[in-house]
């Protein structure tokens, strides 16, 4: 195929799975805010799917980026028509299609007109969010996401439009509602009849979203061009198992994604519980604890014994008799696949990833399990390390005594009060918007304050080993 456009389509590989329908005739009813590796390898997979069943007309995506660092995507995308390639790897072998489903993109910074009236325009149904775990505080900036979605809705109502859903699809807890309350925040005080309009007219449902997509690297498009034949600036590498559970309320229509496979209920409560505590609270857990033992990539961590069971042992022992039945889920045979996920030795996801922004990932992750074992007095002890692991690794320094970089927007306060307590948990665990009420429970500051000082005079592994024992 060459370099990757509209043109390039009409020489396929036999070997990629390319759109099938007019990508010319397709129209956007989806503006997607954030397009990163997840969203093209999720929702964007999933429209595209409808339209290659010819049903998903109407419902193509318009992607917008509103942060300094989107430049790149568009630089990426928009010689490509837009079109990019999504490659699903696991050990039988990688298979490539191309996807179409994202027609336009926008960059905010340098025109927030233009992305204000795509989201104004009456065709725009859904303004789907990929902004991360930071992006919902209050910002007082227009040119904030929320910021955005203030704007247009203002105008929408001033034009007599109906209002758009907006669907969140960060890895959030009650990510809907979430956004609702961003939003209502960044109207406050600013416009009361539009903060009530808002409340009365505008959707916002929870979802739960799932799929391992590592962060592209030169080799991933090195892999593409030699194995596909296709120059792809940006591809998205991921693994086969996707999932989307979604609460069927919306402000204006919806595409008909159960036909491809999306759940829709009317309470997506159980099910992201399940997937936050269970899978998001493991990779945590292996990516800290793994990272301190040097490993690089989180399927060489779970091949580990030790971590496997590790792992294993705190899912079934600490986090699932925690968990509610999940209508229409195995919970033995969904715990049996997450571990399979993990040891997917082709995703090759980095520890790194996995480490990132922990200050917001870690109280939404891990964190709420370990405050509902505390308060039912169940075992907390293989939870207790897992955070013991990240408190290690918030003090910068590797086990091998080499300062390392934290990426986490609250980096400096961190690693201050690991480095001040080193072996004693309370300076972090007094921070109570982090950690909640855990530093006044004395025996898990105890049982924390032990793990750290295990972590910082015998490192990862030996710990580890001395807990399974």
């Amino acid at each position: 195929m060459g370099k990757l456009n509209l043109n390039s389509l009409s020489d396929p590989s036999n070997s990629v799975v390319y759109p099938r329908y007019d990508r010319r005739a397709v129209t956007n009813g989806i503006v997607h805010i954030g397009v990163g590796g997840f969203h093209r390898a999720h929702e964007a997979v999933y429209i595209d799917d409808l339209l290659t069943l010819g049903r998903g007309d109407g419902w193509g995506i318009c992607g917008v980026g509103i942060r300094p660092s989107d430049a790149a995507m568009r630089e990426a995308l928009v010689p490509q028509d837009c079109l990019y390639t999504v490659v699903m790897r696991d050990a039988d072998g990688d298979k490539a299609r191309v996807v179409g489903s994202i027609t336009d993109y926008l960059f905010g910074p340098d025109n927030p007109e233009a992305v204000l009236e795509v989201l104004v325009a009456p065709e725009t149904r859904i303004v789907s969010l990929t902004i991360t775990e930071g992006g919902y505080g209050f910002d007082s900036s227009p040119q904030s996401a929320f910021g955005y979605l203030a704007e247009a809705l203002s105008r929408r109502r001033k034009r007599g439009f109906s209002p758009f859903t907006v669907l969140s699809c960060d890895n959030l807890q009650s990510n809907g509602d979430m956004a609702q309350a961003a939003l209502l925040a960044q109207v406050q005080g600013d416009d009361p009849d539009l903060k009530s309009w808002i409340k009365a007219n505008v959707a916002f449902p929870n979802c739960m979203v799932d799929r391992i997509t590592p962060q592209t690297t030169a080799a991933d498009r090195e892999m593409v061009s030699r194995e596909f034949g296709i120059e792809d600036a940006w591809p998205v590498v991921c693994e086969p198992f996707r999932q989307w559970i979604i609460e069927d309320k919306f402000s204006s229509g919806r595409p008909p994604l159960e036909m491809v496979g999306v759940q829709f209920t009317s309470d997506v409560h159980p099910y992201e519980l399940m997937k936050l505590r269970l899978l998001n609270a493991s990779h945590s857990a292996m990516g800290y604890l793994g990272f301190l033992a040097g490993f690089e990539y989180i399927h060489e961590v779970i091949a580990d014994p030790l971590f496997f069971e590790f792992i294993r042992r705190l899912i079934d022992e600490e986090i699932a008799p925690l968990l509610a039945p999940v209508p229409g889920i195995d919970l033995a045979e969904y715990k049996k696949t997450l571990l399979r996920r993990f040891a997917n030795p082709a995703i090759k996801d980095q520890v790194t990833r996995i480490c990132l922004d922990g200050s917001a990932k870690v109280p939404k992750f891990l964190l709420p399990s370990l405050h509902e074992a505390v308060s039912q007095g169940r075992p907390t002890r293989l939870l207790s390390l897992a955070v013991a692991g990240w408190m290690r690794y918030l003090t910068g320094v590797d086990e091998k005594g080499r300062e390392f970089s934290l990426n986490d927007p609250r980096a400096d306060m961190l690693r201050a009060s690991a480095r001040q307590g080193k072996t004693d948990p309370r300076p972090l665990l007094g921070q109570t918007d982090l950690f909640g009420d855990l530093g006044q429970s004395e025996a898990l500051v105890t049982q924390v304050g032990v793990f750290l000082a295990q972590l910082h005079a015998n490192g990862a592994v030996s710990t580890l080993a001395q807990t399974l024992a």
